[in-house]
């Protein structure tokens, strides 16, 4: 395991070499177009649910848990899974069925055999097969482009994501307000065809399934059980000073973000009063500080380190999130707006550091447990967020529930100081030894 002690900061490579690396190209393009259309759904989704069914606040809220409570189920296996499976087929048939399952929702529309309970089914169908395929993924990257390359290439990816989120929410907002909000998820289910064909036409070597570009290596010896392969990662993460904390932090800040994310549509249609086309555009507009963040993370870490740069961007941008229960109509929806702008940039820019760390300091035959597990813990608690923001909005207000996310989504940034991250400027540059 590496040192608690800073270590140097790494050399920056020059970007843009990237996109000229073609299964990464294909890599970007495929994930571009399914979050645009994902982008789009988080936004028709919801619509779906209040103007068409005419859904009540905690239906609205559970909506948004169903997508995340998979993580709650299958989080922790799926990382054993994914490490025995090739990733790059894997991630074929994950987008397959998410395109099936998003394409029945108009077809049931048309059929008019559309209810809350279908949305509800299609909405956790759709987190489940998510959880294998962002799994994969993050196991997949390192397995494309060259050790060094990683961070590049999860500052392309991010950076990609926040464009879809700018653009996918002002579509979807627009295309609910001219033409309903199902036929948004027409393109989100195309979006994942579009995926699927990308990730097919990359070059695999070794046997067929394997990563691109990579030669077949010797077979990872394997525990005895499932349970086991599941233990090991569960233990590497929780007793390494680096991950623990980091993890432990996702959980409780996403815990206040979905809650923040269940009932943000509700709370901007009806407490606010701002129209369909107004909500997806503002949410998109908050976006670009996803994209901002993306495009300043190399050369924030190099003025600041890694770990100090992560610290930074949590606790600067974290409290903005206070701005966001004080948004009213007309000009108080900048409030919303300054808010959403400043979050999305540091959450961003904490996220491409850390799931850099991560990809290159974990064992690569323990990075899909270690990703798994770390992500059953920090998804796993969006639901949970979700449920509980739906009982306050019904029991109290949409606008408390709202108040009691951004504040503990404030103050979440304060497990870090009692890690060893407040005395480092960069992460471990070394892969941590796995001692069985």
């Amino acid at each position: 395991m590496s040192s608690d002690q800073d270590t140097a900061s790494p050399t920056p490579r020059p970007g843009g070499n990237l996109l000229r690396h073609h299964d990464f190209r294909l890599l970007w393009v495929g994930e571009t177009a399914s979050k645009v259309g994902t982008a789009i759904t988080t936004v028709a989704l919801p619509m779906v649910a209040v103007n068409v069914l005419h859904a009540g606040t905690f239906a609205v809220a559970a909506l948004s848990a169903a997508v995340w409570l998979p993580w709650l189920v299958l989080g922790l296996p799926a990382g054993a899974w994914v490490d025995r499976l090739p990733h790059r087929r894997l991630m074929i048939a994950c987008d397959l069925v998410s395109a099936a399952l998003l394409l029945s929702v108009p077809a049931a529309y048309a059929l008019d055999v559309l209810t809350i309970q279908y949305l509800l089914g299609a909405a956790m169908g759709i987190g489940a097969v998510s959880v294998f395929f962002t799994t994969a993924c993050q196991v997949l990257l390192p397995a494309v482009v060259p050790r060094d390359d990683v961070p590049e290439g999860n500052a392309k990816l991010q950076g990609s994501e926040s464009t879809a989120q700018l653009v996918g929410p002002s579509l979807g907002g627009l295309l609910a307000q001219w033409f309903g909000a199902v036929f948004g998820l027409l393109l989100d289910g195309a979006s994942f065809l579009v995926s699927a064909v990308c990730l097919a036409r990359m070059r695999p070597t070794g046997k067929p399934g394997d990563e691109p570009g990579k030669a077949p290596g010797p077979p990872q010896p394997r525990s005895s059980s499932l349970a086991q392969e599941i233990a090991t990662g569960l233990r590497f993460l929780f007793t390494n000073p680096y991950l623990r904390p980091l993890t432990l932090y996702t959980a409780v800040a996403n815990l206040a973000a979905g809650g923040f994310e269940a009932i943000i549509v509700l709370f901007l249609l009806r407490d606010v009063g701002a129209t369909p086309g107004a909500v997806g555009i503002m949410i998109g507009v908050t976006s670009a500080g996803g994209l901002l963040g993306a495009l300043v993370t190399t050369r924030f870490a190099r003025r600041f380190g890694t770990a100090r740069g992560t610290l930074i961007s949590e606790f600067v941008a974290m409290p903005f999130a206070l701005l966001i229960p004080l948004t009213t109509h007309g000009y108080g929806l900048a409030l919303f707006l300054v808010g959403g702008l400043v979050i999305n940039a540091g959450t961003v820019v904490s996220s491409i550091l850390t799931m850099g760390f991560r990809q290159t300091y974990c064992p690569p035959e323990l990075l899909g447990r270690v990703t798994s597990a770390s992500r059953f813990l920090a998804f796993g608690t969006l639901p949970v967020g979700a449920f509980l923001a739906g009982i306050v909005a019904s029991s109290m207000s949409t606008r408390s529930a709202i108040w009691i996310s951004c504040i503990t989504l404030a103050l979440s940034g304060l497990i870090l100081l009692a890690s060893p991250l407040r005395k480092c400027r960069d992460f471990p540059t070394e892969t941590a030894r796995h001692v069985t």
